[in-house]
């Protein structure tokens, strides 16, 4: 497989309702995209041209090639 120099990250959902929220690139950053996960769905997301970065809200399971992390439910 090429890599493009694009990141890919795996997020998989520890619950129902995990959203997964795209931010754009540039002078403004907006969100552009948003999916909401239920519990032991995965989502393989991309860092691309337009997408600087990912916002991931509620408990899941996020796999980079930095390392994995897990995200928390809010208390």
């Amino acid at each position: 497989m090429e890599r493009n120099g694009s990141d890919y990250i795996v997020i998989k959902a520890k619950e129902d309702g995990v959203n997964v929220i795209g931010l754009t690139r540039g002078s403004d950053t907006k969100f552009h995209h948003s999916e909401k996960l239920d519990e032991g769905e995965v989502l393989i997301a991309q860092f691309t041209e337009h997408t600087s970065a990912i916002k991931i809200r509620g408990n899941a399971i996020i796999n980079t090639s930095y390392g994995e992390i897990e995200s928390e439910a809010k208390k």
